[in-house]
């Protein structure tokens, strides 16, 4: 192992652990392929649990100067940080393509709803209040005060490194926390960035510390660090079933969680909606990133009446976004592909009829195109799983009640959509799906920085973007008069 103040991964070297400001490179480590081509790009130190605790200790270390830091000087830090993301765009964006596979306009908007995540906090860390309540005893006076926890342990997926990377950790450091971020191995120099970005916009050493693994040492690098007595929160975005695990671990420990876990996204499409924008959105909603997103729209659940119109412009919209003489969406690995067609042959198998894409050829790839399966029935599997690929359902509905009991059943409840001309009746309607967020005549793909985010049911609970409420403690402090 070495140890060093400065570090040549931003030239493409191996990816390094950043624990206490210092770059932290392992003799072991693990290859980081790239989707699109299935070449090694490059290596990555791989942690254990001492690197793990390591980090851990760095974080209570600093948490002691920076938890004393004034408002105005985190926010100098988060408002640099903004200008150093603009400075590194063009290096930032080719890191995200090359590890995740993404096209360019993918990569744009996760560095765009970064930026815009950074700035909003900054924003905000002046406005937190305490309070000075009137008790019933006048002989006593009493203060509300609002403290940070310690060290926070932020957990984040490849699909959107810079997005939910940057999400992850900044409004808890906002808040005084120092933070811990185990980033994905599939886009860990992604994350990696993440700090480098942050230390040089004077985030004092040891406040971030960045660590990844391969997917064997996850298990106990995670239950290490989420069992450490020195880790005050959690916060992890990612699959329900890796979701249950960690909260079956915090809740061990008695720690609180926020967790934004998987999606089965409807939307609602009424007799009264413009087919063309509910088309567009849809598409839009379903397949970009190749569908790779918690929010993506999974079913699209549509008025009896004008199916067969929405079907043929679904098609049109497809072509139009995502043409078939152009290259094939790419997704994070062949298992992906497998996965999605599994699910399309097993509904095609059992009635339902193809709008659009093949569930039969190679499955030896990273690249599939939109598929679109009508007739989806409770006894298809798609029905309840989430594809999280390129493939949305459609699913035909005759009455309102009819279409909130479909939008509803389903395990998920992170985003939805709603397409109709009637405002009222979609808000009335919005009122009744059990989702963290519902879109009019938008797609199920919102991620706004100044709108909390997360979800209901099996997709979590918590909230990111929610101030910095989620990030600090109250205490009371009462004294006589």
């Amino acid at each position: 192992m070495t140890m060093t103040k400065t570090d040549n991964s931003r030239q493409g070297g191996p990816v390094p652990h950043v624990i206490a400001g210092k770059q932290v490179h392992l003799d072991e480590s693990f290859d980081v392929i790239r989707p699109d081509t299935g070449i090694v790009v490059h290596k990555a130190s791989n942690a254990g649990v001492p690197q793990a605790l390591s980090a851990v200790r760095s974080g209570t270390i600093a948490f002691g100067s920076w938890s004393l830091t004034t408002p105005g000087e985190r926010r100098n830090i988060f408002l640099k940080a903004a200008n150093v993301i603009d400075h590194r765009w063009t290096e930032l964006k080719q890191y995200m393509m090359t590890e995740t596979g993404c096209d360019e306009g993918w990569a744009e908007f996760n560095l765009s709803a970064a930026k815009g995540h950074v700035l909003d906090c900054a924003g905000r860390i002046v406005a937190v209040e305490g309070g000075i309540p009137i008790l019933d005893d006048a002989s006593v006076g009493a203060l509300v005060v609002k403290e940070p926890y310690g060290v926070v342990l932020a957990m984040a997926p490849w699909n959107a490194p810079y997005a939910l990377g940057f999400r992850a950790v900044i409004w808890a450091i906002a808040a005084g926390n120092t933070v811990v971020l185990k980033g994905s191995e599939l886009s860990p120099r992604c994350y990696w960035a993440v700090s480098s970005v942050l230390e040089e916009a004077g985030l004092p050493p040891g406040v971030l510390n960045f660590i990844t693994c391969s997917p064997s040492n996850a298990p106990n690098v995670a239950k290490a660090m989420i069992e450490s007595p020195e880790i005050k929160k959690i916060n992890f975005t990612g699959s329900t079933a890796i979701g249950r695990i960690i909260a079956q671990m915090a809740g061990t420990s008695l720690k609180p969680i926020l967790l934004e876990l998987g999606g089965k996204a409807p939307a609602i499409v009424l007799q009264d909606a413009d087919l063309e924008v509910t088309a567009k959105e849809c598409v839009l909603g379903a397949f970009i990133h190749a569908g790779q997103v918690c929010m993506s729209t999974e079913r699209i659940l549509v008025h009896k009446d004008i199916k067969h119109s929405l079907e043929e412009k679904l098609r049109e919209w497809v072509e139009r976004i995502f043409p078939s003489s152009g290259a094939a969406p790419v997704l994070i690995s062949s298992n992906a592909v497998t996965k999605n067609k599994r699910l399309a042959t097993d509904a095609v198998g059992k009635g339902a009829k193809l709008v659009c894409g093949q569930v039969d050829g190679d499955t030896n790839t990273t690249r599939l195109r939109p598929i679109i399966i009508s007739g989806i029935k409770p006894d298809m599997e798609i029905y309840e799983k989430e594809s999280f690929g390129p493939t949305v359902s459609l699913i035909e509905f005759e009455t309102e009640a009819e279409a909130l009991q479909i939008a509803n059943n389903t395990e998920y409840g992170l985003s939805s959509a709603i397409f109709t001309r009637d405002l009222r009746k979609a808000l009335r309607l919005a009122k009744r799906i059990e989702t963290g967020a519902v879109h009019i005549n938008r797609m199920t793909v919102q991620d706004e920085a100044v709108l909390p985010h997360g979800g209901a049911k099996a997709s979590g609970f918590g909230r990111f973007n929610a101030g910095l409420g989620e990030w600090l403690r109250t205490k009371n402090i009462t004294y006589d008069l």
